[in-house]
């Protein structure tokens, strides 16, 4: 099913029982701080309810609320005359990808500064791009820097030919260790 409006309009449209994926959503919403949490609570109960990445909803909700703050506050300065659109795409056994986008000039992401660097661990700003890239298996900053896709997979994906060899690797090594090893299969 896929939905179009702004965030105002679908809010009250897209609430009651769950629903199963695939979902895909457009919105958008005013560059204003005060809507960032209602925005991002709102469209993660979506997620939640299509069940495309289980268990793994808490990173996908910190990224996603990094990427509208940036968006708000950095790409349109703050302010509401400014959009910031959001498509959401919520896949079953593919997880979801969520892309923000805003009406700013734009940025480099490689003049970022590290926040792991020894002069920027007690900046008050400078960690979004960062945790978004912990939060999620794919991060990518588009149409030169006006945008962000994120991509968080549901674990249910179909293994390659070569992952499944290198599972198997694996537990042939863990079965079977050098003279004087002990080894443990985890999960």
């Amino acid at each position: 099913m896929i939905w179009v409006g702004s965030f105002k309009s679908l809010q009250s449209a897209l609430h009651g029982p769950p629903f199963g994926a695939p979902l895909e959503v457009h919105t958008w919403l005013r560059s204003e701080t005060g809507l960032i949490s209602p925005f991002a609570d709102w469209l993660m109960s979506l997620v939640a309810r299509s069940g495309c990445v289980p268990g793994k909803e808490e990173f996908v909700d910190l990224a996603l609320r990094e990427a509208v703050s940036n968006a708000i506050l950095h790409g349109n300065r703050m302010d509401p005359r400014k959009l910031v659109h959001v498509r959401c795409c919520c896949e079953g056994a593919k997880g979801v990808f969520i892309v923000v986008r805003d009406q700013g000039p734009g940025f480099d992401p490689n003049t970022v500064p590290n926040p792991l660097a020894v002069e920027n661990l007690e900046a008050e700003h400078g960690r979004g791009i960062h945790l978004m890239k912990l939060a999620m298996d794919e991060v990518s900053f588009e149409r030169g820097g006006t945008e962000v896709q994120i991509r968080k997979k549901s674990g249910n994906e179909e293994k390659t030919a070569t992952q499944r060899i290198q599972k198997r690797i694996v537990r042939q090594s863990i079965r079977r260790p050098w003279p004087g090893v002990r080894a443990v299969e985890l999960g």
